[in-house]
């Protein structure tokens, strides 16, 4: 009986190694080493590795190189309409959110279009995503004051809750934000008062914590 425990062991290892090769002959590795697949959105999937990610197309193929801008969050909240609920980055109506570190790092974020070009300007500390052609966001106006004792610039911040298009232009603004430190020490983001529910329609935080819909017309 010793004798037939190989020519066993051989004929079960067969049907593996002939799926094995089998295997080989209908995969064709585009890259690996990734940490992280995103699902596909507008036919384009984030990939990460490490740190930093990148885009993909429906052929596996990097059309967005990595890098370590594009915004995601490990815990997003999954009821926040702002950055708060990007978990990965995504493309949504051509547009996927970046992030920028500036003064005292304190992150301002825009849009890159789906070449990986910067089309809307990091000037807002807080931003939603795209939907039915319209963001919402917290635009930060920076002016220059002047230099105090010490020779450091100085500058006055004013805020503006806004709608903005898809060429980055601000349609209509909401309401002024006040109570915004720009101090990193003191620094918290700022949350969205305000989202869109459709083209025409624009629910708003009041001052009592109550939503109310509003119709709008660009």
């Amino acid at each position: 009986m010793k004798r037939i425990y190989p020519l066993l062991t051989l004929l079960m290892i067969c049907p593996f190694l002939a799926i094995s090769q089998q295997t080989t002959d209908f995969l064709k590795t585009t890259i690996d080493g990734l940490d992280e697949v995103a699902p596909f959105s507008e036919g384009l999937a984030a990939v990460r590795k490490g740190n930093q990610w990148g885009f993909i197309n429906e052929a596996g193929q990097i059309v967005i190189d990595f890098r370590s801008d594009l915004v995601s969050n490990r815990n997003p909240d999954p009821k926040a309409s702002d950055v708060t609920g990007v978990g990965y980055p995504e493309f949504k109506e051509g547009m996927c959110m970046i992030k920028e570190l500036k003064e005292e790092d304190i992150p301002y974020y825009g849009f890159i279009d789906t070449s990986g070009k910067l089309v809307i300007a990091t000037e807002y500390i807080n931003l939603s995503p795209f939907d039915q052609g319209y963001a919402v966001g917290i635009f930060v106006k920076k002016t220059f004051r002047g230099q105090n004792d010490f020779k450091l610039n100085i500058f006055d911040y004013s805020f503006t809750e806004v709608v903005i298009n898809t060429k980055g232009e601000i349609m209509m603004p909401l309401a002024e934000r006040s109570n915004i430190q720009m101090a990193k020490k003191r620094y918290q983001l700022p949350p969205l008062n305000s989202k869109m529910l459709s083209p025409n329609l624009l629910a708003m935080k009041t001052a009592d914590n109550h939503w109310q819909i509003n119709q709008i017309k660009f």
